[in-house]
């Protein structure tokens, strides 16, 4: 989800910063979901792949590159440049859009409205921060520490102090640091947070006020700084770990954490470790299996394709043995 490079290893590196670059310019620009998909995807495989690509042919075989991404690559290689990214990169627009649109809270739309009315850069929003609203108006204050990456240490402390609050309030909680960070990631764009609790499960009539009580909790320690939004499902806001012994002072970071209903928790789990990639292989297994599977639940396929009834789940385990596949450990999902 995060729009920031990282530090890395990786012997592809250049490739996925273009691909990304051409998949930002989709999303933000263009509005072509399709081709930012496409873009992401192909870089997330380059990304992994353990040796330096040579040639766009050798790329194809990767699963998730294909004809006119190979193409590019040979021309990068070739030339060392891009002749579709130069021309985005020659408009004054697109560019600015592109700025814009890092700033957490603004979206394509807002963008372009704000280019529209002159605003080019971050500085000129910094200028111009009256026409912001609030989640805008935080993007904006904490830009520099959002656009650096948080180290796999930091997200540590992050986590325990959550789940020590979340212990202190009901040790019936239950949370888990999705995405990237439970694949193993050594860096991660921002922290989020899984959250159930059994007083809570998908027959619910009202849903309790968990999620409101663990916010509150944080605020109070002065963990939680800024609140972007909060429902009774889902909160979006910033955090910051108190100054160290040693003195040192932590960077602001984007934190979110989404309350699951007991009983779909572990399809959740599943869901929101990813990656992507790994997520439609198994769904595409399931399937073939005779099972659907999504972030809610697995349900059997009758022979008319209808889906039943959710299947019990107490374990992400539970759901590789239905549809026969052998376990993978999150840090084996990074396909």
């Amino acid at each position: 989800m995060s729009k920031r490079k990282a530090e890395t290893d990786n012997p592809n590196q250049e490739f996925c910063d273009f691909l990304m670059e051409l998949a930002n310019y989709e999303k933000n620009v263009t509005r072509a979901m399709h081709k930012y998909n496409v873009y992401r995807k192909a870089a997330g495989v380059l990304s992994k792949h353990p040796s330096k690509i040579t040639s766009g042919a050798e790329a194809k075989k990767l699963p998730g590159v294909g004809e006119k991404i190979s193409k590019k690559i040979d021309e990068f290689i070739k030339t060392g440049k891009l002749h579709k990214l130069e021309k985005i990169r020659a408009d004054d627009h697109n560019v600015a859009v592109n700025e814009l649109t890092k700033v957490t809270g603004i979206g394509p739309a807002a963008a372009k409205k704000l280019v529209g009315e002159g605003i080019m850069s971050i500085e000129d929003l910094k200028k111009n921060i009256n026409k912001l609203n609030n989640h805008q108006k935080i993007g904006l204050k904490h830009f520099e520490d959002f656009e650096k990456r948080i180290p796999r240490d930091e997200m540590e402390k992050l986590k325990d102090l959550v789940e020590k609050k979340m212990e202190i309030i009901d040790s019936k909680y239950r949370t888990e640091v999705c995405g990237s960070f439970r694949r193993g990631a050594q860096a991660s764009g921002d922290i989020d947070f899984l959250l159930t609790h059994p007083n809570y499960t998908s027959e619910a009539k009202k849903r309790p006020a968990l999620l409101h009580d663990v916010v509150k909790k944080l605020e109070e320690a002065k963990f939680v700084t800024d609140t972007l939004s909060l429902g009774d499902t889902k909160f979006m806001g910033v955090c910051q770990l108190p100054k160290s012994e040693d003195g040192t002072e932590y960077l602001f970071r984007r934190i979110d954490i989404r309350l699951i209903p007991y009983d779909q928790y572990f399809c959740a789990l599943l869901y929101f470790t990813g990656s992507d990639v790994f997520n439609i292989n198994m769904r595409k297994e399931a399937q073939e299996q005779g099972f659907i599977i999504n972030e809610y639940s697995i349900r059997p396929l009758g022979s008319t394709g209808v889906p039943g009834e959710p299947l019990p789940v107490t374990s992400e385990e539970d759901i590789f043995d239905y549809i026969g596949m052998k376990y993978t450990e999150p840090t084996n999902r990074n396909v």
